[in-house]
């Protein structure tokens, strides 16, 4: 079983708890909340393996792709986040050359469901 620290969803940052100690969260949540964070990888951002993430500067973010085939490279992109995760749907609420957000939604290997929402921005400019 794995756990993850809570991350504010509004800006993607650490919380604490009613101590004052790191919040964290617990399956089935923590394991959404793994998903939407490895769609919000951008491919080479992650120092240790640059061969994470999803490419949003180069295939997705000022392009046109599909938007069928977008859906299925983050769901794939969710379920390689963590073992525990058995399948993933993505949802997008919004989409244009510089901004996609949605919501993945998991289903764990031991069959519980939970979901949590993603936003993905391109700083760099429309292409």
């Amino acid at each position: 079983m794995y756990s993850s620290f809570l991350l504010d969803t509004a800006v993607w940052d650490l919380l604490v708890d009613a101590n004052g100690n790191m919040a964290v969260a617990s399956e089935p949540y923590s394991l959404a909340q793994d998903a939407a964070s490895a769609i919000q990888t951008y491919l080479g951002e992650y120092y240790w393996d640059i061969t994470v993430g999803v490419p949003w500067l180069t295939q997705i973010l000022g392009q046109s792709p599909s938007l069928a085939l977008l859906k299925a490279q983050l769901a794939e992109t969710a379920v390689g986040a963590n073992p525990d995760i058995a399948s993933a749907t993505v949802f997008i609420s919004s989409f244009n050359n510089r901004v996609v957000t949605g919501q993945v939604q998991i289903v764990s290997a031991a069959g519980q469901t939970a979901a949590a929402n993603f936003g993905v921005v391109n700083l760099q400019g429309s292409g």
